[in-house]
């Protein structure tokens, strides 16, 4: 799931200072579950932001909406009539749904209210950990269904590094050796062979390097 962090209300408040009339937007999939975009997270933003827009005595008119998808068009055709009545929108998706927003109503300020930090699980409760860089070449049957591009701290793609203390990470000590766990884990799996060829540099074309990335499968396009 994609994981992202709320912006500070002061930070919210500053975007919109020349706007008198705010839509603020939800989405109802990733950022919900990572308790940053909701309908329960819009709803406390835009009672703080209007409170803190009266102290400074410029109020300001919040609607407020959570869709299911902001990265999907089809949902975005629900915030029309909403969009129209308002000067500029705030975004609580990912960036992606920012972006999409900003496309589909391209006449309207469209601000971002939350930080895309990342692909990750939720570890345990409100504790969410990265696991994928989304490199565009994925290579977690090699490694155990563990990943090094993102776990190693160096990508280490042929073993651990020299500085490694038992099980820890150099960088970190409450950070796993991602090495260590890729050993154990196909250990475990009787598929230590996996790690006798060696692992060329990875290439990198397939990633966010080479600029914004596109998908087609053109057997599903109509």
């Amino acid at each position: 799931m994609i994981v992202a962090s709320p912006k500070s209300i002061k930070e919210i408040v500053s975007l919109i200072d020349r706007h008198q009339k705010v839509l603020f937007v939800g989405c109802g999939t990733c950022v919900t579950v990572c308790l940053a975009g909701g309908e329960r997270e819009v709803g406390i933003a835009a009672y703080a932001v209007r409170m803190a827009r009266k102290l400074a005595g410029k109020p300001v008119e919040i609607e407020q909406v959570t869709i299911e998808r902001q990265c999907e068009n089809e949902f975005l055709k629900d915030l029309v009539p909403m969009v129209a009545r308002n000067e500029a929108i705030v975004s609580f998706g990912c960036g992606a749904g920012v972006q999409a927003i900003a496309e589909r109503f391209s006449t309207k300020p469209v601000y971002a209210a939350l930080n895309t930090e990342f692909l990750g699980i939720l570890e345990e409760q409100a504790l969410w950990t990265e696991k994928c860089m989304a490199c565009g070449d994925c290579m977690l049957a090699t490694f155990g269904g563990i990943c090094p591009v993102t776990r190693c701290a160096k990508r280490m793609l042929n073993g651990p590094c020299g500085g490694s203390t038992e099980d820890r990470c150099e960088v970190a000590d409450d950070r796993s050796c991602a090495w260590q766990l890729i050993y154990k884990r196909l250990k475990d799996i009787g598929q230590l062979d996996r790690l006798e060829p060696i692992i060329p540099p990875k290439d990198w074309s397939h990633a966010w390097h080479s600029g914004a990335r596109k998908t087609v499968r053109p057997e599903h396009r109509v």
